[in-house]
């Protein structure tokens, strides 16, 4: 069975997601300072044509950026017209934006005027005054056709793999749920003071438990017995099963947990041993993050074309999972040992292609070069496991090496 552990200390929850007996996700959250899908009632304070973006005050330490596709509403965003920027914004103007990236580096938040708001079955789109099915699904009709019968006012629905599950009942109330939400943010939208947060999304933990849960697959178990609590009585899990999935344990501790441990220790080292010999390299860097495979000590059995191919395969299914724990996003290349047959090639993608479909941030893979580089890019939303759980070295600034006392 596949678990979810939470290990609260004070305000941080330190939440760990175990599937197969491995670590493949780990947060640690904060839910009072992350801002990712809140919310706010902002006042625009530059617009930059020539960028054709605006700098937006919502309240926190820099300007989020609002780029001109995101900042459109809904009359523009199906209009046949091309806009600039200044004739969508204007400085000092009150707007109601949304993060969809939090503040990393240097740079600051990610804002959209393209307000979602998501729960267990759907995602409530106002912007939108369709009903879309995820991929997942594979016949969707039955739910376009009750989508279209319950959405109201042109406020359209994204339903999410686990909707195929649910009863129309369950469905139609959450709509309903979401719409009151998003009319009473509507309500808020011209009244002072201006910054101001208007819907807090809610953490981490809550994310996890929303896009993973499902009754009989996973246990959820927690050192604090007042969160676990906190589950049960939420009106925001109000239509989930949990059963004897609770599970109390004062025993429990990330810092004491084996299968957590080495999968924080492995998803913090720049070199990941695979079990055949083989090892995989991982670097990330400000404008990307490069992944090389090494066939190492694994000599193979038969021919060189099999050791490299089965050391491709073995690599391709920890890249998938190192990406998805590490929370690597933006651009990633990946050099696979080289290959010369498209039989195999394909067969590497394909392998991908479907591990990819475990992560909610979406990695798609782009294309395949003649050197055997694999271009994927993945959804950047928040700061790595990396950066989350270390710090700068003060000796060496980040670089892993220091001057040779030899040429000083």
């Amino acid at each position: 069975m596949n678990s979810i552990y939470i290990d609260r200390k004070g305000k941080l929850d330190r939440i760990a997601l175990i599937e197969g007996g491995e670590l493949v996700e780990f947060y640690n959250d904060d839910s009072q300072k992350s801002i990712l899908g809140n919310i706010y009632r902002g006042r625009v304070v530059n617009v930059l044509k020539g960028m054709s973006a605006a700098f937006v005050d919502i309240g926190v330490q820099k300007n989020g950026y609002l780029y001109i596709k995101d900042a459109l509403n809904k009359n523009q965003m199906y209009s046949d017209e091309s806009f600039t920027i200044d004739e969508v914004l204007k400085s000092n103007q009150q707007i109601l934006v949304q993060v969809t990236k939090e503040p990393l580096g240097e740079k600051g938040v990610k804002l959209t005027r393209h307000l979602t708001i998501p729960s267990r079955n759907m995602v409530l789109t106002p912007f939108s005054n369709k009903v879309h099915v995820s991929k997942k699904i594979g016949n969707p009709k039955e739910l376009i056709d009750l989508g279209e019968q319950i959405i109201r006012d042109g406020i359209g629905i994204l339903f999410r793999t686990s909707s195929k599950d649910a009863t129309e009942d369950i469905l139609k109330a959450e709509y309903e749920d979401l719409v009151m939400t998003y009319y009473n943010i509507l309500k808020e939208e011209n009244y002072l003071p201006t910054p101001k947060l208007l819907y807090k999304e809610p953490g981490s933990l809550y994310g996890i438990i929303r896009d993973y849960y499902r009754e009989g697959s996973y246990k959820i178990v927690s050192n604090d017995k007042d969160i676990l609590e906190e589950i049960k009585e939420s009106s925001y899990f109000e239509h989930y099963n949990f059963n004897n999935a609770l599970i109390y344990d004062p025993e429990f501790s990330v810092d004491y947990h084996m299968d957590i441990q080495m999968g924080i220790k492995e998803g913090l080292s720049r070199r990941v041993d695979l079990k055949s010999g083989g090892y995989i390299v991982i670097d990330e860097t400000e404008a990307l993050s490069v992944i090389d495979v090494n066939t190492g000590s694994f000599t193979g059995i038969t021919n060189l074309q099999d050791t490299v191919l089965r050391t491709n395969i073995e690599a391709s299914y920890e890249i998938t999972k190192q990406i998805r724990l590490r929370d690597i996003g933006g651009i990633i290349i990946v050099d696979f040992i080289d290959m010369k047959e498209t039989e195999n090639i394909q067969k590497l993608l394909s392998i991908m292609a479907n591990e990819f479909k475990k992560d909610k941030n979406k990695p798609y893979i782009v294309d395949i070069t003649k050197l055997s580089l694999v271009e994927i890019v993945r959804k950047k939303t928040r700061p790595t496991l990396d950066k989350q759980n270390t710090i700068l070295c003060p000796t060496c600034g980040g670089k892993g090496r220091i001057r040779n006392n030899e040429i000083r």
